[in-house]
């Protein structure tokens, strides 16, 4: 057994063991020592965050600024900001846009962050809202929000691939216009993907936010697959096998241009979508009025696969297998954590704090 497939066997088991723990003859579970949590969530919740799945901005505002200073255990939002970044730094904000203002990030959400950023002294021009499709970011109502904090936008796509920056993956796929390669010639084509001039030329710390909304392959369109999947080009070849989805994600999201310059990840929880994929589908959806934080992003997308599982449970959805090999491989490649048993969670409801640590059956928060 080689160290790859150790490494798989160590996870696997560790699955195991926290679905079904050792009992005794008479069917109590044995004692035993948890283990010691790895990573660390923070949920704010409100009730009063949504009304008829529209986001209510003061309310978001002060969730957004309650789980900064909360994870940064900070006394203030400028403090929580300012511990992870410098004002000489271009923060990109990347949004997850395609699914449009009602299913995607929320603009409500970004507001608030952009204000906390500007509070902690950040020029407005040193922020940068991206995503990979400029039409997408303007349809789901992000130009509005450029144009009232006078900050920048930009999508991947159209600010163009870095020849020099590249995932090399020898799985050929079939170009399109807007890939770096696209109308070339050569027996190599195809087998690269290349990274956005947005990270290897303007951005230095990336906000990572997106929504609790599933997807077919990846499971969840989470930190993981929204950054890897909009910060490179030729991902066609990935997109229509969950295999080659489960490692290329991880492995693209490890390049040092992405995963070193994320600084925080946000699930924009306001609404749970729990069918439907890319596309809005508010009829599928749950209002859950939270905003969630980490600096993990493997934690992050493995509760929101448990969310999305609970809610289709309790709508009598059909029943969806996640594609977990994804998140075994990026803690392989320490990215993060996905063992439920190891994520601690911190939720505040209402203003009141609560700790807790998740068990496997508790559906996240």
């Amino acid at each position: 057994m080689n160290f790859l497939q150790t490494k798989k066997f160590s996870l696997l088991a560790s699955w195991c063991l926290a679905a079904f723990p050792f009992r005794s003859q008479a069917g109590e579970s044995l004692p035993y020592n948890q283990p010691e949590p790895r990573a660390r969530v923070v949920i704010v919740e409100d009730a009063r965050a949504t009304e008829a799945f529209k986001p209510r901005a003061q309310v978001v505002r002060g969730m957004v600024n309650r789980a900064i200073t909360n994870l940064a255990e900070k006394p203030s939002v400028r403090e929580a900001w300012s511990s992870l970044l410098s004002p000489e730094d271009v923060v990109g904000i990347k949004v997850f846009s395609s699914p449009g203002p009602n299913s995607g990030t929320r603009p409500a959400v970004v507001a608030s962050i952009i204000e906390g950023l500007l509070a902690a002294g950040l020029r407005p021009d040193h922020i940068i809202i991206w995503d990979r499709q400029i039409t997408d970011l303007r349809l789901a109502g992000f130009s509005d929000l450029a144009h009232r904090y006078k900050v920048r936008i930009a999508a991947a796509a159209q600010e163009g691939f870095d020849e020099n920056v590249f995932y090399d993956k020898a799985i050929l796929g079939n170009l399109v216009w807007g890939d770096l390669e696209f109308g070339k010639k050569g027996e190599s084509l195809g087998r690269k993907s290349f990274v956005t001039k947005l990270l290897t030329r303007q951005i230095t710390k990336i906000i990572n936010v997106t929504p609790l909304l599933n997807h077919n392959l990846a499971g969840v369109c989470g930190n993981l697959y929204g950054l890897a999947m909009s910060s490179v080009d030729n991902v066609l070849r990935f997109e229509s096998d969950p295999e080659r989805l489960a490692e290329a994600v991880p492995e693209i999201y490890a390049m040092t241009n992405l995963s070193d310059h994320v600084v925080l990840n946000v699930v924009d929880a306001l609404i749970c979508q729990y069918e439907g994929g890319e596309r809005g589908l508010l009829h599928y959806s749950a209002a859950l009025n939270q905003v969630r934080m980490s600096r993990d992003p493997v934690a992050l997308d493995v509760l929101s696969i448990k969310e999305l599982e609970r809610q289709r449970r309790a709508s009598q959805a059909p029943e969806v297998k996640p594609n977990l090999e994804l998140y075994n491989v990026a803690a392989l490649l320490q990215l993060g954590e996905n063992d439920p048993n190891r994520i601690k969670i911190d939720v505040t409801t209402n203003s009141v704090s609560l700790s807790e640590k998740v068990s496997t059956g508790s559906g996240g928060a």
